[in-house]
Parts: C-alpha cells; sequence; structure tokens
C-alpha cells in the first residue's frame, strides 16, 4: 500500500520525521508532498520547493527511508473543487492520505479516498511557525530539526533569508 502525506515543510522538522516513521509502520511506500511549492522568500514560506526537497530527502537518508519515499512538489491551484485531479495529475498513485488539515481531508474524502489521521507528534513544540520564530528571534531552533536539514538552512544562509524577508519597510 502506498501512502500520501502532503505538507509545506517551512521547514522540515523533528515531527514531521517523526509521523512520516509512523506511516511507514503501516504502508510500504509513501508519496511525501510538499504544498505551496511555488511559495519563497516570505516570512511563512522562507524556503523554495527544491530547497524542501533536499531537507526531505536528505534527512530520510538519515534514518533509512529514502527507498520507501517519493517526494513532489505541487503548486497550488486556486480552486478547490479541481484541487484532487490537479494533486493526481502531479504525483505518483495513492491508496490512502495522511493528513489533520481539515480542507485536505474534506476534499481528499470528497473524492472518495480513505484519509487516515496521523498522531500530531509534541505539537506545540514541533511547528514551523514556532521554528521560525525561533529562527528570527536567534534562538535554539537547530534541536527541532534533524541535524541534515539544520546543515541545509545554515549553508544556504536560511536564518539570514527568513529576517530579512520578515523586515518590515515602515521604520
Amino acid at each position: 500500500m502506498r501512502a500520501l502525506y502532503i505538507g509545506r515543510f517551512q521547514p522540515y522538522h523533528l515531527g514531521h520525521q517523526a509521523v512520516i516513521e509512523k506511516i511507514a509502520e503501516e504502508v510500504e511506500e509513501i508519496v511525501i508532498v510538499i504544498g505551496s511549492a511555488q511559495d519563497s522568500h516570505t516570512p511563512e514560506n522562507p524556503f523554495t520547493g527544491g530547497e524542501r526537497m533536499e531537507m526531505i530527502y536528505a534527512s530520510l537518508r538519515e534514518c533509512s527511508l529514502c527507498h520507501r519515499c517519493y517526494v513532489a512538489p505541487l503548486q497550488d491551484v486556486q480552486r478547490n473543487s479541481v484541487w484532487v485531479s490537479h494533486l493526481r495529475s502531479m504525483v505518483p498513485r495513492f491508496d490512502v492520505a495522511y493528513s489533520n488539515n481539515p480542507l485536505v481531508v474534506q476534499l481528499i474524502s470528497e473524492a472518495g479516498i480513505a484519509v487516515r489521521k496521523p498522531p500530531m507528534y509534541q505539537r506545540e513544540v514541533y511547528s514551523g511557525t514556532a521554528i521560525r520564530r525561533l529562527m528570527r528571534e536567534g534562538g535554539d531552533w537547530e534541536r527541532l530539526v534533524p541535524r541534515a536539514v539544520a546543515e541545509i538552512i545554515r549553508e544556504m544562509g536560511g536564518v539570514e533569508r527568513l529576517v530579512s524577508v520578515s523586515k518590515s519597510d515602515m521604520p
């Protein structure tokens, strides 16, 4: 059985990793979809789709799941009624979807695809919003992401980018 797991992964963190490891206990393969892949260089979406893909693959190699996962970027379409068709046209086929996002659950369920809600792994700690805030404020964000992700973010100047795009032109 092949599962789908979708997220923005801004950045990919240990909560995502824990969910993927749990899903891997239930299925043979996982299609990891990078949502809003066209977005980057904003406070909410500082990393490009390609950078997020690199982070995910590097992390999957560290935990030996790389051979069981596909990673696919997915650009947004601004029409929810065609989103599942768009999704299906852009990723490998899948049998079940894992999501806690109410809109994703609704749209995939309406398309007749089984949806399972994965456990949230310490959501109060592992949240992209919280990690980006720590990055902007100089906090200890690196302990919340896989080692490979921290390395990639450091190499690309990701913290500096996030700080820069979060500034305002207002004095």
